[in-house]
């Protein structure tokens, strides 16, 4: 029997980038065959049975990765979002899905909402769309940041467990979040999220409350490791992250008001960052229009600014940053954005690093994702310039991108 031969795609002559190291390799081909890549070459590679993709003049890259969305958010207002129609909810973010791989974003990490299903929707074609890593919903405990119940006299049983647009579940006690996150981990999630301080968009709880008893924390970080996998925990003041990270969370998600005692404690923990700078200037220009809550638009600029600042603390410290955009309903546009903002801070390479290397790394994908190598998945982009010395190009709706290919699949390619 005859074993038919995976298809072959060669990319000739682009200037290959190496985030990593920084360098960007001049004129070289890389051949794909099936989902993977099989070699990268300076010299010309012979594959005459490969569909070949003259590259000359662009930079070879990984494809994309952003490690904080919210796919499923298609309402800027998180209340309003978790009360949608299941069915509408999943329609909604084919779009969204869609515009984000149009950007050069081939993976994503999903911070609560996106589950199992919608994962395979992506893997098996059906939609186009980045490869989810999805956390299920993320834990909160009663009037925390997943809790979006309004205040009342009486307070209702949280049904956000069974409503797709819902981003958060809500599980309180040692024995509860234990069963939660076994439910969240048998129903798909590839790691667990959950809320440790108050937050921007949820109604009512200050951004410097911490949340979740240590207790808690421990239980849910050994039911992860248990289940081979790890927590990352949304959290912005020193106190919550440093609580967070001494209690076994491995990414700590925005991370705005951090201090440097705090950043110390995540560099001895090896703990990763992973800052969300552009939804803070979206939801400052659009959030009122588009229906944040008053409660809401108030602390945005308690955090705006010192996000900006927290990526000095981080870079001091030692501790790896990877990119989040963390956007909702028509703001997800604005998820490239987020590469200026970093590039103006901490240079175009880190900005880059952000999206490719140290995600991959903060997924657990090293080798995988997030670099040209032989046997890496085929996630690449091709962008017309070099991002080096111009991050606009990585801007926008993937205007300057000629090609984008996932898993060795092609949904963009020049001409």
């Amino acid at each position: 029997m005859t074993v038919p031969r995976m298809k072959q795609i060669l990319l000739k002559g682009g200037n290959v980038l190496d985030p990593a190291h920084g360098s960007l390799l001049q004129r070289h081909d890389v051949l794909i065959e099936g989902e993977r890549i099989a070699d990268v070459s300076a010299t010309p590679i012979h594959a005459p049975s490969a569909q070949v993709i003259d590259l000359c003049g662009k930079t070879v890259m990984p494809g994309l990765i952003d490690c904080h969305v919210h796919v499923l958010a298609s309402l800027a207002n998180l209340g309003l979002n978790a009360v949608q129609p299941n069915v509408l909810v999943a329609l909604r973010a084919v779009p969204i899905m869609k515009a984000m791989l149009e950007r050069g974003f081939t993976t994503v990490r999903d911070a609560g909402g996106a589950d199992w299903g919608l994962s395979q929707a992506i893997e098996t074609g059906l939609v186009p769309g980045p490869r989810i890593f999805p956390s299920g919903k993320a834990l909160s405990q009663t009037g925390g940041h997943g809790d979006f119940r309004a205040r009342a006299d009486v307070l209702e049983p949280c049904s956000c467990a069974f409503r797709a647009g819902a981003i958060a579940r809500v599980a309180d006690g040692v024995d509860a979040v234990r069963l939660a996150v076994r439910e969240e981990i048998q129903k798909g999630a590839t790691q667990i999220k959950i809320m440790a301080s108050g937050g921007v968009a949820s109604p009512t709880d200050p951004i410097g409350n911490t949340q979740y008893s240590e207790d808690e924390i421990r239980a849910i970080v050994a039911e992860a490791e248990a289940a081979q996998t790890y927590v990352m925990a949304h959290a912005y003041t020193g106190r919550a992250i440093a609580r967070a990270v001494r209690c076994g969370v491995r990414t700590i998600e925005h991370g705005n008001l951090v201090d440097r005692a705090a950043a110390r404690v995540m560099r001895e923990h090896g703990a990763f960052v992973v800052p969300t700078l552009v939804t803070y200037d979206a939801l400052a220009r659009d959030g009122a229009r588009l229906g944040l809550p008053a409660e809401s638009v108030a602390k945005i600029e308690t955090v705006r600014q010192a996000g900006r600042d927290s990526l000095a603390i981080y870079a001091d410290a030692g501790v790896p940053m990877g990119f989040g955009s963390d956007l909702l309903g028509e703001m997800h546009q604005d998820q490239s954005e987020e590469f200026r903002i970093r590039a103006e801070l901490l240079g175009n390479l880190e900005a880059i690093r952000s999206a490719t290397s140290i995600a991959a790394a903060i997924l657990q994908r090293e080798g995988e994702l997030g670099t040209v190598r032989a046997g890496a998945l085929a996630d690449l982009i091709a962008v017309d310039g070099n991002p080096l010395a111009d991050i606009g190009l990585l801007g926008g709706q993937g205007k300057h991108l000629a090609m984008v290919m996932q898993a060795g699949r092609l949904h963009r390619q020049p001409g």
